[in-house]
């Protein structure tokens, strides 16, 4: 057992020794590596610091090639210009027509590109062969110039506006294939423009010619309309107030928005969007000037005659500012200019309003002599008709009246009759204003009456048919109606109303006056009744000899007063329904004090009529009789 165990510790010593020779021999191995890696690093940074610089200066040469790549490339871009003339050169010096539109068109755009790249380059070396492009691209531009214009002037025969507006037919165009010539020539020419002497000009070459050739083809084809404007507006004095449409405005007006849409029409297919206003107002622009001369005719000769012709401001007012909505709407161009011209107009209107008043109480206060039986003046329903006509014009009144503001149109110093609208729309403005007419109307002509007519019944009597004129041309104009039919309107005419009648029944006073008698009752005698049947004989037979002759006195006086006045009242010119009306408030007074006297008095002369004239039913038959 012994020798065994021995035998095993032998066998594992020596594998303990194998185990440590082999790690010694690991050792050295690892040893011998750390050895090469050292000598590697060393060997490494040796090639490192001798490869750096060749690699520096390869990366730099690099560099040089890719630089000298692009001199190079720059270098023919430069030549391409330059070769350009001489290619393009001849085209262009052949014109349009000889070498054929597309084809020079093509060769100016070329010349064009050329001469943005050589611009682009700024180099000194440059300068000639700029100048040689900038005159062959000139040459070139002219040329095209001439050929627009010659296009265009094929179709600038002046046309008759009158023949398209009565038939309904859209002003003519230029033609589809003039169009299509002109379109890219005035591309052409507009790109040309923004190079050489011509850089910074305001105006394009191709809007000038246009508007040069267009422009007075428009103008003279209007003339024969404006002239019409002018002559229909000259009138004899005789003829009245101006009536609406007769004047030649309106068909001037509808040649003007024709012709410019067609204008409008032909430069949108011409010209590029950024310069089709531009070519429009520059177009239009001797038309416009045109009709503004016109305009201002027209408002010298309505200023010399404004009570008659102050309506045609309105309507031209009214006109011209439909058309420049319309064609603002269509074009986006124009408006200021139209709105431009009719600032003279526009001021007249103004001013109209006013003179208007003034106009009216001169006339009124002007009047020497009225009617001696009480009639109405014809200036009542002169003016009556006149803002029955005003009422035709509410567009432009609206906003002259708005931009006056409420009450402004009387004249300086005016008192006001009513309170001032904070912020009335144009309607009430309208409705203020015509009152106003009204009201200075009938004051002007009652303060006339009243230092003509010294009899009651008359004044009265001229007082109530002048409000019936007013009110029978209200009833009769359904605009009038609408603008003084609201409660503070009517309320402000009621007053005038009532001031005829009351005036009127001031007269019938005295024969009332003698009506009424003073009753005296005792301390022992009963109050006489208000009511029930009255015993005339009971009554008189009270009274005594003084008393008797007071009532004969007053019955005498009641007859010879009435019997005037229904003389006169029978004797006065009055309108059926003033007389009508004057007829029931005199009854309404008269009849009822007539029958309470004559109920209590009548006795007095026994019925022999020699005091009292007319019983309750003759008399109640008089008054009746005054209708």
């Amino acid at each position: 057992m012994v020798g065994m165990r021995n035998t095993v510790h032998a066998e594992e010593s020596a594998e303990v020794e194998v185990l440590y020779a082999n790690l010694e021999k690991l050792n050295s191995l690892t040893k011998k590596i750390q050895g090469s890696m050292a000598r590697l690093e060393t060997s490494g940074k040796v090639v490192k610091d001798a490869i750096g610089p060749i690699y520096s200066n390869t990366q730099s040469l690099q560099i040089t090639n890719t630089n000298i790549d692009k001199v190079n490339e720059a270098i023919d871009r430069f030549r391409q210009p330059l070769d350009v003339k001489g290619k393009e050169e001849s085209i262009i010096r052949a014109g349009p027509r000889s070498a054929g539109l597309p084809q020079y068109l093509g060769a100016l755009k070329r010349v064009d590109r050329a001469l943005s790249d050589l611009n682009s380059t700024n180099l000194r070396s440059n300068q000639k062969a700029l100048s040689e492009f900038n005159t062959l691209l000139s040459t070139g531009s002219s040329k095209l110039q001439d050929m627009f214009k010659a296009t265009l002037r094929e179709n600038v025969t002046t046309l008759e506006p009158l023949y398209y507006i009565t038939k309904q037919l859209p002003f003519p165009t230029i033609p589809s294939e003039n169009v299509s010539e002109l379109s890219p020539v005035c591309a052409a020419i507009s790109s040309a423009a923004s190079h050489g002497p011509q850089v910074g000009q305001t105006e394009n070459p191709a809007i000038r010619i246009y508007a040069e050739t267009r422009g007075p083809y428009i103008t003279s084809s209007l003339q024969n309309l404006a002239t019409a404007s002018i002559n229909t507006a000259k009138r004899r004095p005789t003829d009245g107030p101006y009536k609406q449409g007769t004047n030649g405005i309106g068909m001037y007006a509808s040649g003007i928005e024709g012709m410019f849409l067609a204008e409008h029409q032909n430069i949108s297919q011409v010209f590029p969007a950024e310069e089709q206003g531009k070519a429009l107002q520059a177009t239009c622009r001797p038309a416009l000037a045109e009709f503004s001369k016109t305009l201002r005719e027209l408002n010298m000769y309505i200023k010399n005659n404004l009570m008659t012709d102050c309506f045609l401001a309105f309507e031209i007012i009214e006109i011209v500012t439909g058309l420049s909505y319309r064609l603002d709407s269509a074009t986006k161009q124009l408006k200021p200019l139209f709105f431009e011209a009719l600032r003279p107009i526009r001021e007249t209107a103004k001013s109209a309003l006013s003179e208007l008043l003034e106009e009216t109480r001169r006339k009124a206060a002007a009047i020497s002599v009225l009617p001696t039986d009480g009639a109405s003046v014809p200036l009542v329903a002169e003016v009556m008709s006149s803002l029955s006509t005003l009422t035709a014009y509410s567009g432009p009144l609206a906003s002259i009246l708005t931009s006056l503001g409420d009450g402004n149109w009387r004249p300086t110093g005016k008192p006001n009759s009513t309170p001032l609208d904070v912020s009335p729309d144009s309607s009430t403005l309208l409705s203020h204003f015509i009152l106003d007419m009204i009201e200075t109307l009938l004051s002007t002509l009652e303060a006339r009456a009243r230092a003509f007519h010294r009899a009651k019944p008359v004044l009265g009597a001229f007082l109530a048919n002048m409000m019936c004129a007013v009110d029978r041309s209200i009833r009769s104009s359904s605009e009038l109606s609408r603008y003084l039919s609201t409660p503070e309107n009517s309320a402000r005419l009621d007053v005038w109303r009532k001031k005829g009648i009351s005036t009127y029944l001031d007269a019938w006073r005295d024969p009332s006056s003698h009506l009424l008698d003073v009753q005296y009752t005792s301390r022992g005698s009963a109050r006489p009744t208000s009511g029930g049947q009255v015993d005339s004989n009971a009554i008189v037979k009270s009274l005594s000899s003084k008393d008797k002759d007071n009532i004969k006195d007053k019955f005498k006086a009641f007859n010879t007063s009435f019997d005037e006045l229904i003389i006169r009242h029978k004797a006065l010119n009055m309108e059926r329904e003033v007389r009508t009306s004057l007829a029931k408030e005199v009854q309404a007074v008269i009849e009822p004090l007539y029958a309470r006297f004559w109920d209590r008095y009548h006795e007095i002369d026994k019925g022999k009529g020699k005091y009292v004239k007319y019983d309750k039913a003759n008399l109640s038959a008089q008054l009746s009789g005054l209708a």
